[in-house]
């Protein structure tokens, strides 16, 4: 059975309980708060745009910060869904109660509605963007205007024009001095910030290769059947995002980012190039624009090689990790089974080797318990507002967008891409979507037989698919 986006991510932010909230108000507790952008009222408001899953779980994120970094209240809310938006309410509402106070007149729908939820904020507050990435250079934009601070969820760009788009708004934030947080939590992971530095400090030696897995089954939007008849296309796209390049890079881009951004992190590097193979099986009726299984190589300046492994296929062998070799032995970055670090050093080249050293163990003290990394980057975004720290992560989140797009792009075209090739693509994905209405057409259309425009590596060597 299909598993609902809606649902999906209000798990994966709660894999790990209450921990981190838990283990940062005693940490904190007793602390002095100070006066945030010289605001009479110390709550930070915060504006919701973008009401699925993620959404819900970045707002429930922001809401649940220590004392030292709160307090916050949700006063604003937009999205193209009703029954997304009221769901998301609700269920916030539920759980942190006067937290949420986001009356009907706050409450937006349409593609001008994160306008509207904006300008409930003042200067210094914090938006939320969680809508699918076509959407984020439009949304980003507003919000450098406005003055406000900003989380948004990865991936940040799908192509080579909304990167560059990213990284010249990017600027003027940097000049206004706007915190801003990209949803790569496992860059927040303490487990694996330890993990990062004893590497750096030479633990496992030279890095030599690293290895990362999301072998699945078809999760969330990635696999989708023709468009209901009474369903209008642009809405069928957006609610089914996944499924579709414009929207969200699909199913290798919003999924796999992830093991990419974190194995690049241990090697210090972004990869320099890419080629990479995939294909599709087995597809029946589906309309999407992914392949079902993707491998890519990706090369790091000095040579040093990534591989990536993905696929979204029912009743294959599943495996979810990422690990890095090195001279004197090797270690787990994240996995086995999901984003949950265990990272751990092995002084031979395979799990069953000696272990070096595991995050939490510590000889004669009690051992460490990893915090929630998903509250674990709003504490750290708070924190940052509160005592008007640097924290800009936009450009590595561009970065990361930009390798894991090249691994994708080198997979769909069957071509090797370079960095530079697909920051520099000239394949617009999503033309024009800051004038998108309710009543717009898509920017990507099917044809007569409800079928979209697939990937052809090897026909198609220029873009991934044709306009």
């Amino acid at each position: 059975m299909e598993k609902k986006i809606d649902d999906s991510s209000l798990s994966r932010r709660s894999f790990m309980g209450n921990s981190g909230k838990i283990a940062g108000v005693g940490a904190l507790a007793g602390v002095t708060l100070p006066m945030v952008h010289g605001k009479t009222d110390d709550t930070t408001k915060i504006a919701l745009v973008g009401c699925g899953g993620r959404g819900t779980g970045a707002a429930s994120n922001a809401l649940s910060v220590s004392l030292a970094n709160g307090p916050t209240k949700l006063v604003a809310m937009a999205d193209v869904f009703q029954h997304r938006l009221d769901s998301s309410y609700n269920g916030l509402k539920k759980k942190h109660k006067e937290k949420v106070d986001v009356s009907p007149d706050n409450k937006h729908i349409g593609f001008d509605a994160y306008k509207k939820a904006m300008d409930a904020l003042d200067k210094g507050d914090v938006a939320i963007f969680t809508t699918p990435c076509a959407f984020r250079w439009v949304h980003y934009e507003y919000a450098i205007k406005k003055g406000l601070n900003v989380f948004m969820e990865k991936p940040v760009t799908p192509d080579g024009f909304s990167s560059r788009k990213m990284l010249e708004l990017n600027q003027e934030a940097k000049k206004k001095n706007l915190k801003v947080g990209v949803g790569l939590m496992c860059r927040h992971s303490k487990a694996r910030r330890e993990l990062f530095s004893r590497i750096k400090d030479g633990e496992i030696g030279e890095i030599l290769a690293l290895r990362a897995y999301r072998m699945q089954g078809p999760i969330a939007s990635c696999f989708s059947g023709k468009k209901p008849a009474d369903e209008q296309e642009l809405m069928f796209q957006i609610r089914r995002f996944h499924s579709f390049l414009w929207l969200s890079g699909g199913s290798f881009s919003d999924f796999f980012i992830h093991n990419i951004d974190e194995c690049c992190w241990m090697k210090d590097a972004w990869p320099v190039k890419a080629q990479a193979q995939g294909g599709r099986h087995y597809r029946g009726d589906s309309i999407d624009q992914n392949f079902d299984n993707y491998t890519v190589e990706y090369t790091f300046p000095d040579g040093t090689k990534l591989y990536l492994h993905g696929r979204n296929m029912a009743g294959c062998k599943d495996e979810f990790s990422s690990n890095a070799h090195g001279t004197k032995g090797c270690a787990l970055i994240s996995g086995p089974g999901g984003h949950r670090s265990q990272a751990r050093i092995h002084k031979g080249q395979g799990p069953d080797s000696e272990i070096a050293w595991m995050f939490g163990q510590r000889d004669g003290q009690r051992p460490i318990t990893e915090t929630n990394p998903y509250q674990d980057e709003w504490e750290h975004l708070m924190d940052a507002i509160r005592n008007n720290k640097k924290y800009n992560e936009v450009d590595r989140g561009v970065a990361a967008s930009t390798t894991t797009s090249m691994g994708r792009m080198a997979a769909h075209t069957g071509q090797e891409i370079t960095y530079d090739q697909m920051l520099n693509s000239k394949h617009q994905f999503g033309p024009g979507v800051e004038k998108l209405t309710l009543e717009s057409d898509s920017p990507l259309l099917a044809n007569a037989e409800g079928i979209y425009p697939i990937p052809e590596p090897g026909i198609n060597k220029s873009q991934e698919y044709s306009d």
